[in-house]
């Protein structure tokens, strides 16, 4: 339970000022409706924001979105920004799944001939597609080969086969940072991430085949490709056991080197190192290197999926107008230009748990939506709805251009699995019209939705702020988890 009451600046707006007292840098923002609000008062989320706001060289304010939970160090669901020259980089603040994020497939098939053959598609997507605690994938990396993943990215994977340069265009920043670094990476992580290249992995992530519910922003849902009754896929992974590693091996070096730059903290868990310094270079071209590993990996399992759809209604992929609307990342630390105090000041942008979310006429948005804005896809939990919104102005303003990542946890994995059993669920799922097809038990028991906040109401305080407005909302008919 949070000491610290918040108080009310705006609708959906709250305010903790900056104690110096405290350690406090710079003031907390949080963003949310009063229900969310208790539910971040229940935990450690807004102690924990607090907690950044003490990390030295943060500016504007330690910013807490709709979503935000508890986490390790940092709250998941928050935003953080350091000025690059002088400020930190933390490890915790991108977190253990570096790159973890999601893409939307889009297509012309309708629900009524998706519905006629969906066990048939499940079933095929889940035969085609790795998934699990510790799932292989299905291609055998040389070291080298790895190598090539880590810096090439999505241009890997569709270099190899797997889609096509178009795939590239519409993933944040082309599927493909600059500056990744093989050679940062340890051992450990490369023996636990090459064999699970081409994996779904377990937890929260998912494959879901959806249905276009509702379109709110008809400019926005045509230059996207959406129309109503339509069939989207929705795929959520990230870098698996290789960025899980990144994350730990850096931890330990950044608690190692705080006593050296004399950085003192309320939690031992936000360990930092300052960016320009010979640690921090290293754990940034390391998580680089988890972030194109997640981008090569998401690819591929859109490849799979392609051929499952293409197998299943005899199709092919031009036929069946299976294009990538866009991959956005939700755990990512980058240099981005921001105007801070009337001033452009180059800071590094820690999201965890947080969608980049850019107005229109930002040179980081592919070229097919720079004049409209950039697509932000927040997930739901299973058998919840999706949505579709689009970056706005107003995120410069608030939130260093950033937007929730999904629904958020209201509940444990150990509680979900004492209060809910797998028939429990998959009956709720199936009274929905959703078939699901899991490899564990627990991974359908963990994810129930009632673990999860109301992602509507998540996107209505998005929405309702002017950071991320609402072009569609996608309903779940299949699901495939690990």
């Amino acid at each position: 339970m949070s000491s610290i009451t918040p108080r009310k600046i705006g609708e959906n707006q709250y305010q903790i000022d900056a104690d110096s007292d405290l350690g406090m840098k710079v003031p907390v923002r949080i963003y949310a409706d009063e229900p969310l609000m208790q539910k971040m008062l229940s935990d450690r989320t807004i102690m924990q924001a607090k907690n950044v706001a003490c990390i030295p060289g943060i500016v504007g304010h330690s910013v807490v979105l709709p979503d935000g939970h508890e986490g390790y160090g940092f709250p998941v669901g928050g935003v953080a920004a350091m000025d690059a020259e002088e400020g930190m980089i933390s490890p915790g603040g991108v977190g253990y799944d570096i790159n973890c994020g999601v893409r939307l497939l889009r297509s012309n098939l309708t629900e009524d001939i998706v519905r006629s053959k969906l066990k048939e598609l499940v079933t095929d997507l889940f035969s085609s597609i790795p998934s699990g605690v510790g799932s292989k994938g299905a291609v055998k990396l040389t070291p080298s080969e790895l190598d090539e993943v880590l810096v090439k990215g999505v241009n890997w994977a569709i270099d190899n086969g797997y889609g096509s340069s178009d795939d590239a265009d519409v993933c944040e920043e082309n599927g493909q940072i600059q500056n990744a670094d093989p050679n940062k990476v340890s051992d450990k992580a490369r023996k636990r991430g090459a064999p699970q290249l081409g994996s779904l992995g377990s937890g929260n992530h998912f494959l879901e085949v959806q249905k276009v519910a509702e379109i709110h922003d008809e400019e926005a849902a045509k230059r996207m490709g959406i129309e109503v009754g339509t069939i989207t896929t929705l795929i959520h992974c990230g870098s698996r056991g290789f960025g899980h590693q990144v994350c730990s091996d850096y931890l330990r070096v950044a608690e190692q080197a705080m006593e050296k730059y004399d950085i003192n903290l309320p939690d031992r868990e936000l360990a930092c190192v300052p960016n320009n310094s010979e640690e921090g270079e290293s754990y940034r071209k390391a998580m680089f290197s988890a972030l194109n590993f997640a981008w090569s990996n998401r690819q591929m399992l859109t490849h799979w999926t392609r051929n499952s759809f293409q197998r299943v209604f005899n199709q092919s992929e031009s036929d069946l107008d299976m294009k990538l609307v866009y991959d956005v990342a939700h755990n990512i630390a980058k240099v981005e230009k921001h105007k801070v105090d009337g001033k452009d000041r180059n800071l590094v942008v820690h999201r965890k748990g947080a969608t980049r979310a850019f107005p229109a006429n930002r040179s980081e948005i592919p070229t097919k939506y720079r004049d409209l804005g950039q697509p932000v896809l927040v997930p739901g939990s299973m058998g919840t709805a999706s949505w579709i919104l689009l970056g706005q102005p107003n995120s410069m303003n608030l939130s260093f251009g950033s937007t929730a990542h999904g629904a958020g946890r209201t509940m444990s994995r150990s509680k979900a699995r004492r209060n809910f059993t797998e028939d429990d669920v998959k009956k709720s799922l199936n009274d929905k019209g959703i078939f699901i097809k899991a490899l564990t038990r627990d991974g359908v028991v963990e994810e129930t939705p009632q673990a999860y906040k109301d992602v509507d109401t998540v996107v209505n305080v998005s929405h309702n702020l002017g950071i991320a407005t609402k072009v569609a909302k996608l309903v779940p008919i299949g699901v495939i988890k690990g």
